[in-house]
């Protein structure tokens, strides 16, 4: 049995193992990281040690000069903020980068945490909602920092996070549409299980309340944060002659595919139709006409995370939430309704 942890003084290490119902041998391979426990029984027995005070010494192999970014994908656009954000940080700390595509949205896979304890990390940024009561413990227990990155979820009060302002930007974005004019504002915003995508969907009730207007249940979509859901919800949105005359996407690429149902339906944006979009990817500039969006500030986000995770001894650390501002990017995807914008020689554009 390696000597990997200091005792406490009010109870053995046998004492744990018969606390638990296993043996020894079993609290040996908790505490060595073996694979060849049941998760249960490992749960069991890492909550005790947690209880008891058992603190590892030298808990395996000696760390890695790496910083782990878990994410459930990596194909999308702001996924490249974040990677940048984290790089940065790294960087100046003379550490290296290592990319884990794992799990869901929600969580990573639960193989992950086998073999982060293999890769022995000097900290992990995970961009996931929430992680298992397990994983917090494995990862507490061996001493490696973890941090979310939050655009997508609101993790537990107990695990450190940097989100944004979603509140705030659902309802900029609304106020905008609104004091331009535009009273059939619809949104498709994310997630129906998300807290981001409800934050930004309250957000954008305030500001139509705000303005006395009444919200219309069937201009109210969920998407996925993709290109095709906007289309598609575009489409719907955009078929009835009771069309809303502006649209609030949940994400710009969202807003891209909404701008595509334009097209498609033969109007004009923003002369027919205003759009706003939401994180101000590099992307959203570019598209035609420039997106107005809601900055989430990504890559901010990302250097704020890896910033808590060189400092690990900050009493302030667990629990901690940081919550960064969004604000409105004004471009020429929206306009007062019905507006026709001249061309230089007069024409009408």
């Amino acid at each position: 049995m390696h000597d990997e942890v200091e005792v406490s003084a009010r109870v053995t290490l046998a004492e744990v193992a018969k606390e638990a119902g296993v043996s020894p041998p079993t609290v040996s391979k908790v505490l060595n990281g073996r694979s060849d426990v049941s998760s249960t029984t490992r749960a069991k027995v890492e909550r005790l040690l947690e209880v008891h005070g058992y603190r590892r010494r030298t808990a395996g192999p000696p760390r890695s000069p790496l910083v782990e970014l878990v994410f459930h994908e990596l194909d999308s656009v702001w996924a490249m903020e974040l990677v940048r954000g984290v790089e940065d940080v790294a960087k100046a700390n003379r550490t290296e980068v290592v990319l884990t595509r794992s799990g869901t949205r929600h969580a990573p896979a639960p193989d992950w945490i086998e073999g982060v304890l293999r890769r022995r990390p000097l900290g992990v940024v995970l961009v996931f909602s929430s992680l298992p009561a397990e994983v917090k413990h494995r990862l507490r227990s061996w001493d490696i920092p973890f941090v979310i990155v939050d655009p997508a979820g609101d993790p537990d009060p107990d695990v450190p996070s940097v989100g944004s302002a979603n509140w705030a930007g659902g309802l900029a974005a609304t106020r905008h549409l609104t004091d331009h004019g535009h009273e059939r504002v619809a949104i498709i915003t994310g997630f129906e299980d998300m807290l981001c995508s409800l934050a930004r969907l309250d957000g954008y009730r305030s500001a139509m309340t705000m303005a006395g207007l009444p919200i219309d249940p069937a201009l109210v979509r969920y998407g996925d944060y993709s290109v095709e859901s906007g289309f598609a919800h575009g489409m719907d949105l955009l078929a009835g002659p009771d069309r809303p005359t502006a649209v609030f996407a949940g994400s710009d690429l969202q807003a891209l595919g909404v701008l595509e149902a334009a097209r498609v339906r033969g109007l004009r944006v923003p002369q027919d139709l205003s759009v706003v979009g939401y994180d101000d990817v590099p992307l959203a500039q570019w598209s035609s006409p420039p997106l107005t969006t809601v900055h989430q500030p990504l890559r901010h986000m990302a250097e704020e995370a890896t910033r808590m995770l060189f400092h690990p001894d900050d009493p302030g650390r667990a629990g901690r939430r940081i919550e960064l501002a969004t604000h409105l990017v004004v471009r020429q995807s929206t306009a007062p309704p019905g507006t026709v914008r001249r061309a230089p020689g007069g024409a009408a554009g």
